[in-house]
């Protein structure tokens, strides 16, 4: 346990908590979206403007860092901070969902994967200690475990063979030695197998990890299943730890995993979907596209705070910005859709604090859901 990352939690509603990471970078309000810094940039947004949103944390990932530019050439900058100009707290995923998903040629066995690089065709090899040492080398706040991510439709015997290979590698990435400040995250498997996600979940935990991650899930499996797992087996994660649901996902996902109990998540859909015009609200997605919006007047959202929305810039603008395929899209487009993500985590705290978190995901959800689609 790393005595430099201490985790608090201030206040539960049901399953719903809320509370405090404290890293040598800063405090981290949970529950907490972490924009996704692939390459070491939240793409298009400043991280001045990242600050104004209230951003807490963001996140860099091992294996595209590793391939560009290096985690040697970093290293020079001190750390990814120094390189990206960001103060703030980093969490590094330890790249085993690339390393399966993007690699070409893969070749996996109880040591490590050999694979293909997606960029060059080069030869690279990944373990427990090649992702740990890239993660020490970038110098990030919390630090994931090198798992096996198996895919969404996989059978059990699958799983199960991914869930032991985690599991061994997770006890080596335990003990590697990290900077005094990087704090470890565990990852559990398991697919949609209720069982196994529980007795998966056991074997982590009883490692020595700062936190633990639900893995494996928004990979392909239906939405029903994904919230039937989190409510089975996130309540029984360890209390006193962080809980962090990898790579998830829409509004609605955010809100049921917090009233299972998550406390972190992460997901490119804010910054991406922005980038291809869809831009969130409590009223659903707005797609810029559509022809009702090219000559409005109207911001995203009237109820919205960002510095699109309050500056002025109206839907008529972002659509003409769109259609010309302008840069300043991305960033008014961006700003909005993160700031939208992490209004949902600010309201979650607030409802957990008053003790009305069941009541405002409820009306969320409903909201969210039942929202006229024919005016966006």
């Amino acid at each position: 346990m790393n005595k430099k990352f201490i985790f608090k939690i201030q206040n539960q509603c049901g399953r719903a908590r809320s509370g405090v990471i404290e890293t040598t970078r800063g405090t981290i309000r949970t529950p907490i979206f972490m924009p996704v810094g692939t390459y070491g940039s939240v793409k298009s947004v400043h991280p001045s403007s990242l600050k104004k949103l209230d951003a807490e944390i963001i996140l860099g990932n091992t294996f595209h860092l590793h391939e560009r530019p290096g985690e040697d050439f970093i290293e020079e900058f001190d750390s990814l901070h120094g390189f990206m100009r960001w103060e703030k707290p980093i969490l590094t995923d330890s790249g085993g969902f690339q390393v399966f998903s993007l690699a070409r040629l893969a070749d996996i066995n109880d040591d490590g994967v050999s694979f293909k690089s997606p960029v060059d065709g080069s030869n690279r090899f990944f373990n427990p200690e090649v992702a740990m040492g890239i993660q020490k080398k970038l110098g990030s706040d919390i630090a994931m475990a090198f798992d096996q991510c198996p895919p969404g439709d996989a059978d059990r015997k699958t799983i199960e063979s991914a869930m032991r290979r985690t599991t061994a590698w997770a006890a080596r990435c335990s003990t590697y030695e990290m900077k005094p400040w990087q704090a470890k995250f565990g990852i559990f498997q398991g697919g949609i197998y209720e069982d196994l996600r529980k007795s998966h979940m056991e074997e982590i935990a009883a490692l020595d990890f700062d936190g633990l991650a639900i893995g494996g899930l928004s990979v392909g499996e239906p939405i029903p299943d994904m919230y039937r797992i989190l409510e089975s087996v996130v309540h029984l994660m360890p209390h006193q730890k962080p809980r962090y649901l990898m790579g998830v996902g829409t509004p609605i996902d955010i809100v049921t995993g917090v009233l299972n109990g998550v406390d972190m998540f992460d997901c490119v859909m804010p910054s991406r979907n922005a980038r291809n015009g869809q831009l969130f609200t409590d009223d659903g997605v707005i797609v810029i596209s559509n022809s009702r919006h090219r000559n409005s007047h109207e911001p995203i959202s009237h109820e919205c705070t960002c510095e699109t929305c309050s500056g002025g810039f109206s839907r008529g603008y972002l659509a003409h910005l769109f259609r010309t395929k302008e840069l300043l899209y991305h960033s008014l487009a961006t700003v909005h859709n993160l700031h939208y993500y992490l209004s949902i985590v600010r309201r979650a705290r607030e409802a957990i604090v008053n003790g009305t978190y069941e009541q405002f995901a409820t009306s969320f959800i409903a909201r969210y859901e039942n929202a006229d689609r024919s005016i966006n």
